[in-house]
């Protein structure tokens, strides 16, 4: 395969996450809204106005590099990528299911979502290294930033609906940077 061709399958691969990050981003931001406002139509019509053109502008890159991703899937390094997503994602659920539970049983349910952050942002460095996509390590360390200051700074603390705004800015911020930036091109073997 060659470089453009590799290129164009990260493009894709990438696109993927954006699309994935647009629709949890736009959870998180759900969250914030209710808690800060209410349930208000006119603040989740923007927050899916806002997913939708995230979501619509990874899925036209997605689209685009399709082939490229299609002739990956079959690799090794592409099955070992895969598998690696299975074993990280359900990991990260059990963890949030665990901790959420342990956190309410113990009367501290307003650091759940606190919690969720942390393991949230863990998840995305071995995603990072799996994927070769470095962005997702400062997706990772700024959500575990976000869970770890919010909660001390903010009015309330881990109650306070901040937390969850800048969970959703910080996942379609990421998302917006994987369409983007464009992927590091492989390095050439040098013969010795």
């Amino acid at each position: 395969m060659t470089n453009m061709s590799n290129i164009s399958a990260a493009r894709a691969s990438r696109a993927i996450g954006a699309m994935f990050f647009a629709i949890f981003g736009a959870l998180w931001l759900g969250v914030w809204s209710q808690r800060a406002f209410g349930l208000r139509p006119s603040a989740l019509a923007v927050i899916a106005v806002g997913a939708g053109a995230v979501f619509a502008a990874a899925l036209r890159q997605y689209q685009m590099n399709r082939s490229e991703h299609d002739a990956e899937a079959d690799s090794t390094a592409q099955k070992k990528a895969s598998r690696t997503f299975m074993i990280v994602n359900v990991t990260q659920w059990v963890a949030i299911l665990v901790a959420g539970n342990v956190l309410a049983n113990v009367g501290l349910k307003d650091w759940v979502l606190a919690s969720a952050m942390v393991i949230i942002g863990i998840h995305f460095f071995p995603l990072a290294r799996a994927f070769g996509n470095p962005q997702l390590n400062i997706t990772g360390a700024a959500l575990i930033l976000l869970a770890i200051v919010y909660p001390l700074v903010a009015p309330g603390g881990a109650a306070n609906p901040g937390g969850c705004l800048g969970a959703g800015l910080i996942l379609w911020a990421s998302a917006i940077g994987s369409l983007i930036r464009e992927p590091e091109k492989p390095k050439a073997i040098s013969p010795k």
